[in-house]
């Protein structure tokens, strides 16, 4: 089928991008081709953040957080003057922000520590349920990108195993990936918490630690991708320098290879925003890529 036909990339404008996309699919997929790979090698990585969902003016679950402290600042008082935890509760998202990654991991650490990992997992489903994006008035599970979703669709359909490789926690994205994107929990890759098997009250249970484990960005992902898989994938999508060590990675293994960048450059309908973007900048890209081939309508 050719580019412009393809109903799976439908939501994609007809460009440099979504012909190259669908032609590296039908290379590698068709048997008798010259660039054919088999099934068990066709493993294609998506950042999360930012590539399939809205990622500004906070990563999603940076909000959940935010709402978390706020939900137990009165068991908290000494939390009112300190940061970032005073920034939190009076919805000072640039202060949280400014704290960077080392801030936003004490906040997890705080609220996520001590309880099982059922019982967190059921939290973040009650919570994105009924959440919703402070300026788009829409719940965070709407505001996924259809082009992305195309995407994830001609890949399934082709053969390919996909995976999620996000800073985001694992634990928090395994509880809707199934859902909004069809990648089931165990091929989600993410951050973690130190976690421990304990038994309470004749009753085993996974407990979350106020520790982090594996910090699952920039140079994290391949490493983290190597250890879940072991197989180096042939086709990863981003949009922040996060994921420039994994779109490296994967596009200079031998043969047939494709990485993709999602720009975002609709301010009208969503946010533009590239090199100067808080903690999800995209610089490594633009200025060590090959180059910008096209751009999804995200």
């Amino acid at each position: 089928m050719t580019a412009a036909g393809n109903p799976r990339l439908s939501s994609w404008a007809d460009g440099p991008a979504k012909r190259s996309i669908i032609d590296f699919v039908a290379r590698v997929s068709t048997d008798g081709s010259s660039d054919f790979i088999g099934p068990s090698e066709r493993i294609a990585v998506f950042d999360n953040d930012g590539t399939l969902w809205a990622e500004q003016p906070v990563p999603v679950q940076a909000r959940f957080v935010i709402d978390q402290i706020q939900a137990l600042a009165a068991e908290h008082p000494e939390w009112r003057e300190r940061q970032p935890f005073k920034a939190a509760i009076e919805n000072g998202l640039a202060t949280v922000m400014g704290s960077g990654m080392e801030g936003l991991t004490e906040l997890v650490m705080a609220t996520h520590a001590g309880m099982s990992t059922d019982a967190f997992a059921a939290l973040v489903r009650d919570w994105i349920a009924e959440a919703e994006h402070p300026r788009l008035s829409k719940k965070h599970t709407e505001l996924v990108y259809q082009p992305m979703l195309g995407v994830l669709a001609l890949l399934r359909e082709n053969g390919f195993k996909i995976f999620i490789v996000s800073g985001g926690g694992i634990e928090f994205m395994r509880t809707f990936s199934e859902e909004l994107y069809g990648v089931p929990p165990e091929q989600v890759i993410g951050s973690s918490n130190v976690t421990r098997y304990v038994v309470k009250d004749g009753e085993p249970a996974l407990m979350r630690e106020a520790s982090l484990h594996f910090y699952n960005d920039k140079e994290g992902k391949p490493v983290a991708i190597n250890a879940h898989t072991g197989r180096r994938p042939i086709a990863a999508f981003g949009n922040s320098d996060g994921d420039f060590a994994m779109l490296e990675w994967v596009t200079s293994g031998p043969g047939p290879r494709f990485g993709l960048i999602v720009h975002h450059d609709d301010a009208d309908r969503e946010f533009a925003y590239d090199r100067d973007a808080g903690l999800a900048p995209s610089s490594a890209g633009w200025t060590k890529g090959p180059g910008e081939a096209g751009r999804s309508q995200a």
